[in-house]
C-alpha cells in the first residue's frame, strides 16, 4: 500500500503537505493540492477512512436532511439540483454525504439521534417542516448545521432571493401590460411562501394595483392536479385574470392542461408564469416565463459554509447568504396593448 511518505518523496514536498492535501485543509495552495492529489491517484493511494477518523476525530461525512412531503424524493426539480451541487462541492473537499431520515432498520430515531448514530460532522437541512420539534432539537444541538431556504437565529442559512425574484417576475408581467394578475401560491406555512406572497402584494401596490382576494389561491407545491383545479376557479370568475402565477414550474403544467382542455391558448387567451426555472420550462411550447433559481450556487455555498463551520468554527461567519435568481422571459406572457 502506498504511504504518504512515498507520495511526499515523489512530489518533493513534506509529509505534512501531503496530509493537508489529502485531508482537504485550506492552508495549502490549490495548485500544490491538485498536484499532490493527482500524483497520489497515479500511485494508487487509497486513504483508510477509519484511520483518518481516529487521527482527526472527524468522520468526513455530512448529513443531509431532506424530507419531501410530496414524495417526489430526489426527482424534486429544484432540490435535486441544489443537492447535486452540494454533493459535488462536498466531495471536492474530501467529504461524503449521508441522508438522515430518523429510521435505522425499522427503529425510529430522532433526527439528532440519527446524526449522532451516523457520526456526521455536520448537517444541511432542506425541504422539511422547520418548526417540527425534531428539527428544533437538531438546530439547538452541538452539531454544525446549515439550513437552505429557512433562517434560524444563530445559524448559517443559504436562501434564494425570493423577494427580489417575485418582484422581478411581477414587474415584467406588469410591464407587458397586465393589470389583472392572479397568484396561486404554495403552502402558506413556509417562509418561502410568506416572502413571495408579501413581495407579490408589495410590488402590485407599488404599481398602484389592488389585488382582489378571489385572485389568490393556495395549493401544495408541485401539485399539478390542485393547480388545475385552482386555474379552473380563476377562469370561471366573471372577471378572470389576464395572467396567472404558479408556485412552481411543475404546478404550472397542471394549469396548462386545464387551459388547453378548455380550448384556450397560451398566451393568446391567457398568460401564465411559473417559478424555479426547471429544464422543462424551456422546452414547453410556448416556453414558460419563470424565475430561474441559481441552484448550483445555493448548493455550493451551503457545502462550503458547512465545511467551514466544521473545520474553522471560531472564525466562520454566522450569517444569511442570499442567492439571486434570473428572470427567464420565455413566451407565455402576452404583451397587452
Amino acid at each position: 500500500m502506498v504511504s504518504m511518505k512515498e507520495i511526499a518523496k515523489k512530489c518533493h514536498v513534506s509529509v505534512a503537505s501531503v496530509s493537508k492535501a489529502l485531508n482537504g485543509y485550506s492552508d495549502i495552495s490549490e495548485e500544490t493540492r491538485k498536484f499532490i492529489l493527482k500524483t497520489a491517484s497515479e500511485m494508487g493511494y487509497f486513504p483508510n477512512s477509519s484511520a483518518r477518523t481516529l487521527k482527526t476525530k472527524k468522520s468526513y461525512n455530512l448529513g443531509v436532511m431532506f424530507v419531501d412531503e410530496s414524495a417526489s424524493g430526489l426527482t424534486h426539480d429544484y432540490f435535486n439540483h441544489v443537492l447535486e451541487s452540494f454533493k459535488r462541492t462536498a466531495e471536492s473537499r474530501g467529504y461524503d454525504i449521508t441522508f438522515t431520515s430518523g429510521n435505522i432498520s425499522g427503529q425510529k430515531l430522532s433526527y439528532y439521534e440519527h446524526c449522532r448514530y451516523r457520526g456526521v460532522d455536520g448537517v444541511v437541512i432542506a425541504c422539511v417542516d422547520f418548526y417540527a420539534d425534531e428539527v428544533q432539537e437538531l438546530i439547538r444541538s452541538e452539531i454544525p448545521v446549515v439550513t437552505i431556504d429557512h433562517v434560524f437565529d444563530g445559524n448559517i442559512a443559504v436562501v434564494s432571493n425570493n423577494s427580489q425574484g417575485m418582484e422581478d417576475l411581477v414587474t415584467y408581467i406588469y410591464n407587458q401590460g397586465h393589470r389583472k394578475i392572479a397568484y396561486i401560491h404554495g403552502d402558506n406555512n413556509t417562509s418561502v411562501t410568506k416572502i413571495r406572497l408579501s413581495s407579490f402584494y408589495r410590488t402590485m401596490q407599488r404599481m398602484g394595483q389592488e389585488v382582489p382576494d378571489r385572485y389568490i389561491k393556495e395549493i401544495p407545491y408541485r401539485d399539478a392536479d390542485k393547480a388545475a383545479m385552482a386555474t379552473a376557479e380563476l377562469l370561471d370568475l366573471a372577471d378572470p385574470p389576464t395572467c396567472i402565477l404558479y408556485p412552481d414550474d411543475y404546478s404550472a403544467i397542471g394549469g396548462i392542461n386545464e387551459i388547453r382542455d378548455r380550448g384556450l391558448h397560451i398566451p393568446e387567451d391567457i398568460s401564465i408564469a411559473g417559478y424555479d426555472g426547471i429544464a422543462l420550462a424551456k422546452i414547453l411550447d410556448p416556453k414558460l416565463t419563470t424565475l430561474c433559481q441559481d441552484t448550483a450556487s445555493i448548493g455550493r455555498i451551503a457545502a462550503e459554509k458547512l465545511i467551514d463551520l466544521i473545520e474553522n468554527p471560531k472564525v466562520t461567519l454566522i450569517d444569511r447568504f442570499t442567492v439571486d435568481g434570473t428572470l427567464y422571459k420565455g413566451a407565455s406572457v402576452k404583451e397587452l396593448h
